[in-house]
């Protein structure tokens, strides 16, 4: 079913414990699809962030901290109070920090394609892509969903013009600009959380060949985790940034695994 708090939608999947879903820059809560199977006995609750899809008009701010007001919000309404939190991307920033503010609300953590904060170069490229899209707005969303094809997908889905491909790609083109250029804004001031302050257990997920989140950064990431209960990283052959459209099945094994 879908639902929404101040023009900020999420859908709500099955009964039973509690699984909460962050997506990344230029997804959505499709991007969690491909792993429904993991969570047949649960309660899925998968937001879609301000700024991102339909969540355009959304009342809260496009910011990490209106993020967290929103996800906050979705708690309170339904009565979540422990919950298994699976993040891509910015959603993993986000639900790093949901952790460190709320540690009795997260039980476990699986970030896939995980970031503490985008480089100084990525966060400069960023800048450069809300310009971009406030200054050209549709035609601007076009072309940056076609340079980000380029790169955050691994080759062999681009070059086959795969269904992964064609999801990414639709995702991306889907976005409003002017609410995706602030979630791009949004992204680069995003300050690193306090990891070594997260206690529960954890999975990082990567691609071998993902640009955003490269191995050696996420097993570097791991080492910050001084406080955690159970810390490990998998990395994904074949795959690049959007493991959970890439690398459903190897997702799904690595959050399953951490639960056992």
């Amino acid at each position: 079913m879908l639902y929404s708090i101040h023009k900020t939608y999420f859908e709500i999947d099955g009964q039973g414990d509690d699984v909460l879903c962050i997506h990344g820059l230029g997804g959505s809560t499709n991007t969690f699809s491909s792993m429904m199977t993991a969570w047949k006995n649960k309660r899925v609750i998968r937001v879609e962030l301000p700024g991102s899809a339909r969540s355009a008009g959304s009342h809260f701010p496009i910011n990490i901290d209106g993020f967290i007001q929103f996800i906050q919000a979705v708690c309170t309404e339904y009565k979540v109070y422990k919950a298994d939190l699976v993040g891509h991307s910015l959603g993993t920033i986000v639900a790093q920090h949901v952790a460190v503010q709320m540690p009795k609300l997260v039980k476990s953590l699986t970030l896939l394609g995980p970031l503490m904060t985008p480089s100084d170069t990525a966060k400069k490229a960023l800048q450069l892509r809300a310009d971009k899209l406030n200054a050209e707005g549709v035609v601007g969303m076009y072309e940056v969903a076609e340079t980000l094809l380029n790169s955050a997908i691994a080759s062999h889905h681009r070059e086959n013009k795969s269904l992964v491909y064609s999801y990414v790609r639709e995702s991306l083109m889907q976005q409003p600009p002017l609410a995706y250029a602030k979630t791009c804004l949004a992204l680069a001031a995003a300050s690193p959380p306090e990891v070594a302050k997260i206690p529960c257990q954890t999975v990082l997920v990567t691609g071998e060949m993902d640009l955003v989140a490269p191995p050696q950064s996420v097993y570097a990431m791991a080492q910050r985790y001084t406080s955690a209960k159970n810390i490990y990283c998998r990395v994904v052959s074949k795959c690049a940034h959007w493991t959970p459209i890439e690398a459903p099945e190897e997702c799904v094994q690595a959050h399953l695994e951490l639960l056992r």
